[in-house]
Formats: structure tokens, sequence, C-alpha cells
């Protein structure tokens, strides 16, 4: 096993070693054709993906992808093109398309290539590449160990919508005329199960996931059907509730997504468009004292790890948030120029994000909240950036006297999301750390809440 190990890692470092010679040639000919500046980039991934319903296999794919983008410039002038064949011709062609395009389109005084200081040219190893050779039928056998250990869990389990296991490894390699040229492999395995359930009154449907970079790591098939199983019965005979100002509990799978929206409104491009409900709003208090919130792109194993950004740009620890101020907007190398300020590696998006929490696991922030929501699922896309007004669809569960009483179902959540920001008034410590920002539970002070 070491040596097939091994010999998988000698693969991926000659595979990146192929990829970046391809990088130069393009940067090289576009050099050759006048461009003052040009950049390129190759990602590429391959692997498996299963989804089998009641033990039977619905689609199998093994793939492979990728493909080498261009971009050149001619002072101010951008052309861009990308190709996924490798061959001298075609690496040549393509630089010419991308020289044609340049010719048409007008100056922008803000594009280019990241300036030479911004850049990454050693990037740190960040333990992302694991590979695992996945035999199909042990990735078949997975699902349908993750949907009959759904059934086993209760009676009530009477269909499933299917689950599914991927695992994928990949390259990514970016190059530019400053003479940064930089790589690294990585990896990604996952498994979920979506189950169904049934009462006399209800149907609900709910589901369970696990994903990390190396597949060691991942819960057992078992267990992912269990959870699903778990939630899905959970949620059975929900009922409405009446309309009401009350607390709100985001549970910790969700409540990541409050904080996209703070991704969205601190986002260069919402900034220098005008586009963001909190415009003016850096160096200000946005949050309560208690939260600070802090990007860690060099976490070992990360999911949403990068040494640099997608424009080559060093990634480094940020307190976006620090004892509720914000302190910076999200920059990639356009957007800086445009607000006069420097990259700050988002070029493709945050990079763990981690949520500042307090003691209290989910069952004490029921006790804390005494009566209101608990929000497991939200529906609907009812967030406007630019107000910060926020309305979606909700299901979750009612709580009186700090206990869950019974599941909620058809009611909508609505506040502006300025208040709600204000009104956050804890963070759990049971952090989901599945994505790119990771949280606890998320207490609000109040919300409205449309039922009947």
């Amino acid at each position: 096993m070491q040596a097939s190990q091994q010999h998988i890692q000698q693969d991926i470092q000659q595979e990146i070693a192929e990829v970046k010679e391809a990088v130069s040639q393009v940067l090289a000919h576009a050099k050759q054709l006048g461009a003052s500046s040009a950049e390129a980039s190759m990602s590429r991934t391959r692997g498996l993906s299963v989804e089998t319903r009641h033990g039977e296999v619905e689609t199998l794919e093994f793939n492979q992808d990728g493909g080498l983008g261009i971009s050149l410039y001619f002072g101010q002038r951008k052309g861009s093109a990308s190709t996924a064949d490798l061959s001298p011709q075609a690496l040549k062609r393509t630089v010419e398309a991308a020289v044609d395009i340049a010719r048409y389109t007008s100056e922008d005084p803000c594009a280019g290539v990241a300036e030479a200081g911004w850049l990454e040219f050693n990037p740190p190893e960040l333990d992302l590449f694991h590979p695992h050779q996945v035999d199909t039928s042990d990735a078949i056998a997975s699902c349908a160990r993750a949907e009959q250990a759904a059934f086993d869990y209760d009676s009530r389990i009477v269909n499933s919508e299917g689950a599914s296991f991927s695992s994928h490894q990949g390259i990514k390699v970016y190059g530019n005329s400053h003479g940064q040229l930089v790589g690294y492999p990585s990896s990604r395995h996952s498994i979920s199960c979506v189950m169904i359930g049934k009462s006399e009154q209800d149907m609900q449907r709910d589901y369970s996931y696990s994903v990390q970079r190396d597949f060691a790591k991942l819960l057992s098939p078992e267990q992912i059907g269990r959870e699903a199983a778990e939630e899905t019965v959970a949620r059975l005979d929900a009922r409405q509730v009446p309309t009401q100002k009350v607390p709100v509990i985001f549970r910790a799978d969700i409540a990541s997504s409050l904080f996209g929206h703070l991704v969205s409104a601190i986002s260069g491009g919402s900034i220098y468009r005008q586009s963001s409900f909190l415009l003016d709003k850096l160096g200000q208090r946005i949050f309560p004292e208690h939260l600070t919130i802090v990007e860690r792109p060099h976490l070992l194993q990360g999911l949403a790890s990068s040494p640099f950004d997608a424009e080559g740009v060093k990634t480094r620890d940020l307190a976006v948030i620090e004892q509720g101020v914000l302190t910076s907007w999200l920059l990639t190398s356009y957007s800086a120029r445009k607000l006069g300020l420097a990259s700050t590696g988002h070029a493709g998006g945050i990079h763990n994000w981690q949520v500042q929490h307090g003691e209290q696991d989910l069952a004490a922030l029921c006790q804390q909240m005494g009566r209101g929501l608990l929000v497991t699922e939200l529906m609907g896309q009812g967030v406007n950036t630019v107000t910060g007004d926020y309305s979606r669809g909700a299901a979750g569960f009612w709580v009186e006297n700090g206990e869950i009483q019974f599941p909620v179902a058809e009611v909508t959540i609505a506040g502006n999301l300025n208040e709600l920001f204000q009104r956050l008034v804890a963070v759990g410590k049971d952090v989901d750390i599945r994505g790119a920002v990771q949280t606890g539970s998320v207490l609000i002070e109040s919300m409205q809440v449309a039922g009947h």
C-alpha cells in the first residue's frame, strides 16, 4: 500500500510538472506576440461518483476534466481564451485567439495581472492531497450500507431518494508574466444519503453527509444513514405556528448561510458597484462585541484551504470581523484597483472562516432562548444584498421552556440583515466544519415568523 501511495504521489508531481510546462509555453508565446503581461491557469480533476437508490446503481461516473485558461493584456486591453488540449499547436492557437480578442476590447485602467508584491512565489504545504484508490464495488456498497442503516433505524423510513459517494483528486497550476509558476494537488471525498419518512398524517425528507480531504476521516456509511433517518423521523407531523416575533436559532449546518450574505455584502464587486447594505460600514461595529470572525486559509486539510487565490495572490490569516467591527473588504486585484486598495487574496472565494463561539451546545442555546424557533432548513432566495432585507421559507422545531416541543414547517422568517447581525446573541460550540464558513448554531434575539 505504501509503495502504491508513493507511486500516486510521484505521478501527481509529474502531472503538475507537465501542466507547468504547458503554462510556461503559453506565457512565452503571449510575450512573443507582444502582450505586455499575461497569466494562465489550469485545474484538473478526476475521480468517481456513484449514486444508488434502494441499493441499485442509478449513476456511475468516472470523470476527468480540466482546461487551461489564459488572459493576456496589451496595456489595459484584455483577451481571454481556453483549451482542454495541451498539444503545442492547440496552446499556440489559444494564445492567438486571446490576442485576437484583446484587439477588440476597450481599455480598462483596472485590468491586469496582480502586482508582483502581492503574489505567492513559495506556496506553503497544506496537506490537501490524500488520494484513495476506491474500488467501484466498494463505493456502491458504501451507498447501499448508508441506505440500509437508515431503513433499519426506524420503520417510519419508507423510501429513499438515494445515497451518493464521490472521490476526486486534482491539481491546480497558476503562472504569470511576473515569473510566478506555482501549483499543488488536492483531494476531496464525500458520502451522503437522503431518506423519506411517513407517518399517518405526513411525509418528510431529510439527509446527512460527510466530506473530507482525507478518505479515512469520513463518517461511516452506517452513521450517515442513521443520521439521515434520525433527521427525517424528527420532522414528521410538522405544524405551522401563529405569526409572531420570537427569538430564532439557526442550527450550525445552516447558520453558515447567514455569514454567506456577509461575504456577498463585503466583496469588492458589491462595494465598487455600490450595491451592498454594508457600503459605508468599514471600520464600524456591525455585530455585537462578542463576535469575531477570522479567516484561516492555511488550515491543514481544510476544505477551503488554499496557499494562493485564483490570481496567484498570497492568502493570509485575516480578522474580517474583530469584536463586532468590520475590518476588511474581500478584494481581488481588479476590485482592489477600483477601490484604490490592495488585493486581500479573495479571487475565487473565501478560505475557512472561523466564527468565534461560546461554550454552549445546541441544547444550552435552546435553554437560553426559552421560547422560539429552531431553524434546520431554509428555502427560497429572498435575500436582497443591496438593502439587507431578508425573507426565507423555513422549517425546524418549536422550542418552549428551553425544550424542543414539535416540528415546524411552512413558515417564513423575515428581518433585515443589519438588524439580525446586531441582534446576534450567541454562537454555540457545535461547529460544523463541512464548508468554507465554520460556525456553531446562532441565536438571534428576535425575527418575524409568519405562519398561519
